[in-house]
């Protein structure tokens, strides 16, 4: 079990969480392809920040929180297709958690690689 405490792990619950809750909205109004997408790259972001807490070494808490980022950018795409699609319901928390999130994770990154 994750502990909870630490910022980026428990904005990334938070947000993966509201991710898999659009995501039954989407699947319930039959929008499965994008549904799964979304639910894949967005919870993704956790599961890569919560592996990076246990990092091996600094370069390798680097490359995960990279790989982080990467589901974010591919999360951030899907969740723009579904607010601009006149057919797709949209959940603006979603885009102000997406945003939150992306502000910590990219701090992380450029601390880290100062330091």
């Amino acid at each position: 079990m994750i502990k909870p405490g630490n910022p980026v792990v428990d904005k990334s619950i938070e947000f993966s969480l509201l991710i898999i809750r659009y995501c039954d909205t989407l699947n319930s109004k039959n929008k499965k392809v994008i549904a799964n997408q979304l639910l894949r790259s967005g919870t993704s972001i956790g599961a890569n920040v919560s592996e990076a807490q246990n990092a091996e070494s600094k370069s390798d808490f680097i490359h995960k929180i990279k790989i982080a980022a990467k589901e974010l950018e591919e999360t951030k795409y899907w969740l723009t297709l579904c607010k601009q699609a006149d057919s797709y319901p949209f959940d603006h928390e979603l885009e102000a958690g997406i945003k939150e999130l992306g502000l910590i994770i990219y701090k992380i990154l450029s601390s880290s690689k100062r330091n």
